[in-house]
């Protein structure tokens, strides 16, 4: 009988992928562990293979104490908390998930950008309260058409143009920024951030996090933004300084934003529960049943195929 490949999982996942990858492999849960520092530290020549998680990912420390690994499968298409150059320089293959969430990350930006231009959920508080039966209440104040509307996207990637051809079926008015021209998209190119958020109605964030993204969107960007524009995040917390943002939406300098994300999760600024002009969101993007199970499926079988025949699905871009 052959000998099952020692795999340590990081953190918790979606029940159905544990529980194959306790059939498929020697299967070792890091946080059941009563101290998980001891136990690499006895135990992390072990292990072949790690899973982790986006949200988790893993230190360049944690790598040094698995000191057998080949791979590691992350879930989630998020590269920012994965130390790619220490795993590069040990040669341990790394494995993510993009594209199967394409489809849902683009949904959840649109529900965003129609639910805060449109005032969705502030007027569901407004009929909640009582105030619409209310005996001399104001009526509900008038919102911002989405159709038609112009539209900027931080980011052109496999999400970013997913986002685009939704959008074209509202009839919006479509650029992007990146750090180069995407080659084959009919949408044009603004080579400054500034100059995007000062054309557009609509700033739909969907750039990849990390140190060289940091705080892209500014109080610069959110100046040209401006009191009747509107900003949207469905990439990381990090991109936004988020106490920037804070400020502009409290003195309504931009007219409002749609947030799945946030600097520091799960934690979200108080100040922000006290707005209506801002949509607040648990990082639930890509989460739906029909995406989290194919994002597992991916995430064992870059895992397995690694480990059976050397190859993955989804290779991250490794530095």
């Amino acid at each position: 009988m052959n000998k099952k490949h020692r795999i340590l999982q990081a953190g918790r996942l979606l029940p159905s992928l544990e529980a194959r990858l306790a059939a498929e492999f020697d299967h070792v849960l890091l946080a059941e562990q009563a101290d998980p520092q001891a136990f690499l530290a006895a135990h992390g020549g072990e292990f072949e293979g790690f899973v982790t998680s986006a949200g988790v990912g893993y230190t360049a420390e944690t790598l040094a104490r698995l000191t057998t690994l080949r791979v590691i499968s992350s879930f989630g298409v998020g590269l920012d908390k994965l130390d790619l150059a220490a795993a590069k320089a040990r040669g341990i293959a790394v494995g993510y998930t993009p594209d199967v969430l394409n489809d849902c990350v683009a949904d959840l930006a649109m529900v965003l950008m129609l639910d805060i231009g449109r005032r969705v959920s502030e007027a569901d508080r407004f009929v909640r309260r009582g105030d619409w039966v209310t005996p001399g209440a104001k009526s509900f104040p008038l919102a911002r058409k989405v159709s038609g509307a112009k539209l900027g996207i931080v980011g052109l990637g496999r999400i970013g143009q997913t986002i685009a051809k939704r959008a074209t079926g509202f009839e919006m008015n479509i650029r992007y920024h990146s750090r180069r021209p995407v080659e084959g998209v009919p949408w044009r190119h603004e080579p400054s951030l500034v100059e995007l958020a000062r054309w557009c109605d609509y700033l739909v964030v969907i750039t990849a996090g990390g140190a060289g993204t940091r705080h892209l969107v500014n109080d610069a960007v959110l100046d040209a933004l401006g009191p009747r524009g509107f900003l949207v995040n469905v990439a990381r917390g990090s991109v936004i300084d988020e106490a920037a943002l804070v400020r502009a939406l409290q003195a309504r300098r931009i007219a409002g934003a749609g947030l799945d994300v946030f600097e520091n999760e799960p934690n979200v600024p108080p100040a922000l529960f006290e707005l209506d002009n801002v949509v607040l969101l648990p990082h639930i993007a890509s989460g739906t049943e029909e995406t989290r199970q194919a994002m597992a499926d991916r995430t064992f079988d870059n895992l397995q195929g690694f480990l059976s025949e050397g190859r993955m699905v989804s290779p991250a871009p490794l530095p």
